[in-house]
């Protein structure tokens, strides 16, 4: 059991990327119809600049929406505020906000194991 605790501890750090607001909200946006929330992304992994930006429903079903890009080219340490629009009639189905990074390197042909991270903010009700 202290091994456990013991190889929790000393495990290591855990190289993600921060995506907040943890809650966002819909707001009215400047479009008639339209929806929108400003979400913050930082990228704290030196081995990925590329992040997929994503909306879902309860069930993990995609939502269509609009950003700038939809996949963000951001360096190490850099925080980018990305502005997520959704229909006003798709509102009450959006539940989450996502970004994933994406792991594009490659060497001699094949892709390199680099663990992927995906995190999500739920839409406040």
């Amino acid at each position: 059991m202290r091994f456990l605790m013991l190889l929790s501890f000393v495990s290591g750090c855990s190289f993600a990327h921060q995506w907040t607001p943890t809650y966002p909200e819909l707001t009215p946006s400047y479009v008639d119809g339209v929806m929108s929330t400003m979400m913050v992304l930082l990228n704290k992994r030196k081995d990925v600049s590329f992040y997929e930006i994503s909306v879902y429903d309860k069930d993990w079903n995609a939502v269509p929406f609009v950003t700038t890009d939809k996949i963000v080219n951001i360096n190490y340490l850099e925080r980018k505020r990305i502005e997520v629009f959704v229909r006003k009639k798709d509102r009450l189905s959006v539940t989450y906000v996502c970004s994933k990074s994406k792991i594009i390197s490659t060497r001699n042909g094949d892709r390199l194991a680099i663990p992927s991270s995906r995190i999500c903010s739920k839409i406040k009700e």
